[in-house]
């Protein structure tokens, strides 16, 4: 358990300096706050932010993943509300609490007359900014980065906007040059963060993997525009002797008794109770994951409710299988508007007995519920269990090895293992992964001890092992799967594939009906860096200020430009 409770001081002055509004705030006030405290220890500017790029999550995990980017990947079902100004705080955050004092970080130590002993502390901040740029980058295309952070130390508030294309580049540059730095034990003595570092007390090996496990995110972007790029990409993570992230072990975690992005009310079901989508329940009851019940709660038809429907003399609904050894898990529509006989069954219950007759009355709720506990393990008062982030997790980075070397991007590179090892260990890891998440929530879990048994028999499932027919989609499938806590990266992942596909034999993707945007929006500045918006705006065909669902669905960033429609994956 981590606990963040050393730095509360500093923090309190610290917190002077964030500035609440919206993207309209420009970069002089974000930068000459005269209450900021001039020269914070490093290592608290470092706890700080690290513990801002997963706590600003708390109502990004209600307005936006829940209600939005995950019903629009159709790993959940819910009530479709607009999209309002609560989405996108990942811009903001990155502005006022996380990239200011990465940068003033390395300002301290190039002051240091020692500094060559700093080089791997300042290596750090370069992953961190690329670790929530990418982020911001995703649903905001062209954003400040070069000279965002210029304004405390040099008088520049009107930072240009570099484009996607560029920001790639330049990130891949500064996770070489991290890579490098961390990588090199020949240097000097290296003073480290030591237990500030709240990820991974400077185990600078493991800062590496996620260095490449980074690479291999920007590598997957890229790949509708730059293929050659992505493989480059990926052979060059693949000859890193460190390598990326591939193990539970190493991957990035956060658990903070203070951190619990959906409170200990009933926040989980703001607005509206979420629920499982038909088709991933029909997918995960196929093929018997272990995941399933880690995901999703159970329906009301346990116990005797067979006797209860034929004393009435009534049968369940057309779309229950009365035989189903599964029966307690079913799923909703993605789209209500697509099966609204099915979808009334979301909020209104299967009603038996007669009360006319003075009998007693049986509501079934047919439907299954997001399982509440191992996303808010405080639900409604409950006193046990914490909230576990896993913000980069072992199962990506393996996925994303299987599906690159499936599509020939390896070459002569030595892979250190074929695509099935790969997707085999994948699969593994994202099942002890959840797992263990919602066994620190004290939520459902799928197993005890090391689980193994339950893996090897999920992955010799026909409908599991690779096949040498659809391999690639069943990867896919895998990813998508994983990425049920990764709200971004599931987004990321359907946009830049196309799948679920629709019509697919294998997993189909559902018919909706409505409009998706495929990015967010930033509104205009304010006159001090105006200019370089309008421009920014301009040169990838967004129209300034839009909010509408047409232009957010139409005007794609950079990356997206040449990828498939949802469902429409090739």
């Amino acid at each position: 358990m981590l606990k963040q409770k050393t730095y509360s001081l500093w923090v309190t002055l610290f917190c002077i300096t964030i500035i609440s509004g919206s993207c309209r705030k420009n970069f002089g006030e974000i930068n000459t706050n005269p209450s900021v405290v001039t020269k914070p220890d490093v290592g608290f500017l470092l706890t700080y932010a690290e513990d801002q790029i997963m706590k600003y999550q708390y109502t990004e995990w209600i307005w936006e993943s829940m209600e939005q980017l995950l019903r629009f990947t159709q790993h959940i079902t819910t009530d479709p509300y607009e999209l309002t100004s609560n989405v996108n705080l990942r811009y903001n955050t990155y502005y006022l609490q996380i990239l200011p004092n990465l940068v003033e970080i390395r300002n301290q130590i190039a002051g240091k007359p020692d500094s060559v002993n700093y080089r791997k502390m300042g290596a750090v901040t370069y992953i961190l900014q690329v670790l929530h740029g990418l982020k911001v980058t995703d649903m905001n295309g062209s954003i400040p980065y070069r000279q965002a952070a210029n304004g405390r130390s040099q008088g520049l508030f009107n930072p240009e906007y570099n484009t996607q294309q560029q920001l790639f580049d330049i990130w891949l540059s500064e996770l070489d040059d991290a890579i490098s730095s961390l990588s090199d034990n020949s240097s000097t003595t290296q003073v480290s963060y030591g237990n500030a570092d709240v990820y991974y007390k400077s185990d600078w090996s493991k800062w590496v993997k996620l260095a490449n496990t980074l690479r291999l995110r920007i590598a997957v972007r890229l790949e509708l525009q730059d293929n050659a790029k992505t493989q480059q990409i990926f052979q060059k993570v693949m000859q890193d002797a460190i390598g990326p992230i591939t193990a539970v072990e190493d991957q990035l975690t956060y658990v903070n008794e203070d951190y619990l992005p959906f409170g200990m009310g009933g926040e989980i079901t703001y607005r509206s109770q979420r629920f499982a989508t038909t088709s991933i329940v029909n997918f995960m009851k196929k093929v018997h994951d272990p995941r399933l019940g880690i995901y999703f709660e159970e329906n009301s038809l346990k116990g005797s409710f067979k006797d209860t429907l034929a004393k009435y003399g009534v049968s369940l609904p057309s779309f229950i299988n009365p035989n189903d050894p599964l029966i307690m898990y079913q799923g909703g529509p993605a789209d209500f508007t697509t099966n609204p006989a099915l979808a009334a069954f979301l909020k209104n219950p299967f009603t038996v007995g007669n009360t006319n007759s003075g009998n007693s009355v049986t509501n079934y709720f047919l439907i299954s519920p997001v399982n509440r506990k191992f996303f808010s393990p405080r639900y409604n008062g409950l006193t046990d269990g914490l909230y576990k982030e896993v913000a980069v997790s072992a199962a990506e980075s393996d996925l994303t090895i299987a599906e690159f070397i499936q599509k020939g991007y390896a070459s002569a590179v030595d892979t250190r293992g074929t695509t099935a090892d790969w997707y085999n260990k994948g699969i593994a890891a994202s099942i002890n992964t959840m797992n263990d998440i919602a066994g620190v929530a004290g939520s459902t879990t799928a197993f005890s001890g090391s689980g193994d048994a339950i893996i090897s028999q999920y992955l010799q499932d026909e409908n599991v092992k690779l096949n040498s027919t659809n391999d690639l989609e069943r990867i896919y499938i895998q990813e998508h799967l994983n990425f049920f806590r990764n709200p971004n990266e599931a987004f990321v992942f359907c946009r830049r594939t196309g799948y679920p596909k629709n019509n697919s034999d294998y997993y189909p993707r559902e018919q909706m009906n409505e409009i998706m945007p495929r990015r967010f929006w930033t509104l205009d500045p304010g006159e001090t860096n105006r200019q370089n918006w309008e421009a920014a705006m301009q040169d990838q065909g967004f129209t300034p200020n839009a909010q509408d669902l047409p232009s957010l669905s139409s005007q794609r960033v950079w990356y997206d430009k040449p990828a498939p429609d949802f469902g429409e994956g090739k």
